[in-house]
């Protein structure tokens, strides 16, 4: 089973970059977040044609998860099986992740697949950043309360934070900023419960490889980018995944890409081929990342 993650900025924007990469890379089935999309709205038709059922979690013009799958889905849960709260300021994001579409989960293929859209943070001691960190307790109350010790799971998605080092392009000049900070990266690593597995660190170690690069001062082409969207899964899978890469290319060209690229993993045996861009793309990254450039400690806007 080929598994992915995305986060498409807006499906409805990006619908057709999203159809491309489904035919590129025939996932079985793809967690998409900040779709901005209202239930109604959502572009079932689009999927079935593609042959992938779709559902949707979403309240319209902020955030917004859904799964597609050409396995089943069935078994749906989404808030944390709970309604989403009433929104005190609903002219405000991030402030109210529990009255926001931030997670959804089904069963697909016999794997429970739990997809979240983790609240940026904005700024290091901001009630946004605070928000941001209950909702990660809540979600490992869930994972806690909801999963059963041993059965297969993949929670994915973009969770807004970096967990090592490793996982910014320049550990300095983000210092002091969101996505990497101490208590994000706990938050993060208690979401494990002993149990969850970074899979792309099962294949890959290299420093250098992200899924978000900001759109401006030609980050992406320089690589200056943060690994903030993860696929995480528990043991009993752990010895399955047999590959995972990041897919640069389809953070390129025409249709106007989303500032993230999509995270892939492959469950037994691998998928249908594709190359991702990294080897070809190493050389010419590093003749762009010759001089000083400037601080990302503020990852500014919605990533």
């Amino acid at each position: 089973m080929r598994i992915a993650t995305w986060n498409v900025n807006s499906l409805k924007a990006r619908i057709e970059k999203v159809t491309w990469w489904l035919d590129r890379a025939r996932p079985d089935v793809l967690l998409m977040q900040e779709t901005k999309l209202a239930d109604r709205d959502a572009p079932i038709d689009v999927f079935r044609h593609a042959g992938y059922d779709l559902v949707h979690h979403g309240e319209g013009r902020w955030n917004g998860v859904a799964i597609a799958s050409r396995c089943g889905i069935e078994g749906i849960i989404t808030n944390f099986g709970e309604p989403l709260r009433p929104a005190q300021t609903p002219d405000i994001a991030d402030d109210e992740p529990l009255a926001e579409a931030r997670m959804i989960s089904a069963e697909c293929g016999g794997i429970r697949l739990v997809c979240v859209y983790a609240p940026n943070g904005r700024a290091v001691g901001s009630p946004f950043y605070e928000a941001k960190l209950s909702w990660f307790d809540r979600l490992a109350r869930w994972l806690n309360e909801a999963v059963e010790a041993g059965a297969p799971v993949v929670l994915g998605g973009d969770f807004n934070v970096a967990p090592q080092d490793v996982d910014v392009w320049d550990p300095r000049a983000c210092h002091g900023g969101t996505h990497v900070s101490k208590r994000e990266r706990e938050a993060f690593v208690g979401l494990y419960y002993g149990e969850l597995v970074d899979a792309y660190r099962l294949c890959h170690s290299e420093p250098g490889r992200y899924t978000w690069w900001d759109y401006r001062a030609g980050n992406f082409h320089k690589n200056f980018g943060m690994r903030i969207d993860h696929l995480l899964v528990t043991a009993p899978l752990k010895s399955h995944i047999v590959w995972a890469e990041i897919d640069r290319e389809a953070r390129k060209g025409k249709p106007i890409p989303s500032d993230h690229a999509p995270l892939v993993i492959d469950i037994d045996e691998p998928g249908h081929p594709f190359d991702a861009g990294w080897a070809s793309a190493d050389e010419r990254i590093a003749g762009r990342r010759t001089r000083p450039e400037r601080d990302l400690s503020d990852a500014g806007g919605e990533t």
